[in-house]
């Protein structure tokens, strides 16, 4: 089975490129939504413990944990640690059930893919991109989102440049949506003759 690592900067349209796999009987794992469930779960007392004050209710209060974090990076990195084996259980699950299920491609959609070095887990990178101007118009549309929480977003991702050089393949979601599902099916026929070798040596 083939293990796709897809991932981008923020607001360069990786959910629109992971629906248009899953569309396609493709099974993916999203990590930010798995980190959304473990602010409801398992997470929740080590991160009170980590971040006294942050959860309430058996949640994380994502406002006070982001007021906890702002400007220090060592926090992040505290953070990191508590939620990054956890996410990382679950991927395995995904994968050994996509593999038991006898499926020839699983795809892990992770934000944070080749900054901390879970790109070296998986057989191929796809990294989602789209021209600046696009990516922070879609950004600031969102609710509460402000210039300058983007650059802070911003600084702790690769630059786009940067992670276009050092993927496999490359998704421009700059233009047409019609665009983008003939790219997403051009990289899946190529992926078709491509060797599988991380699910043996990460993953079983």
């Amino acid at each position: 089975m083939l293990i796709v690592g897809l991932t981008g900067s923020i607001g360069m349209g990786k959910s629109t490129v992971a629906g248009m796999l899953r569309a396609r009987a493709i099974p993916v794992f999203d990590a930010d939504a798995e980190v959304h469930r473990l602010y409801t779960a398992e997470a929740v007392p080590l991160i009170e413990e980590a971040f006294p004050g942050t959860t309430a209710e058996g949640r994380v209060d994502r406002v006070k944990l982001a007021a906890a974090l702002a400007g220090d990076a060592g926090r992040f990195r505290t953070l990191e640690r508590i939620v990054h084996p956890l996410v990382a259980e679950f991927e395995r699950r995904f994968l050994h059930e996509a593999h038991g299920r006898g499926d020839w491609l699983a795809v892990l959609e992770i934000p944070l893919l080749l900054e901390v070095g879970r790109h070296l887990h998986v057989d191929v990178v796809i990294v989602v991109s789209a021209p600046a101007h696009h990516q922070r118009a879609r950004v600031l549309e969102r609710p509460g989102m402000t210039e300058e929480r983007l650059d802070a977003l911003l600084e702790r991702q690769l630059p786009d440049q940067e992670k276009r050089e050092r993927a496999d393949f490359v998704v421009d979601t700059g233009t047409s949506l019609a665009d983008t599902e003939a790219q997403v099916d051009a990289i899946l026929s190529e992926l078709k003759s491509r060797p599988a070798h991380a699910y043996a040596r990460h993953w079983q």
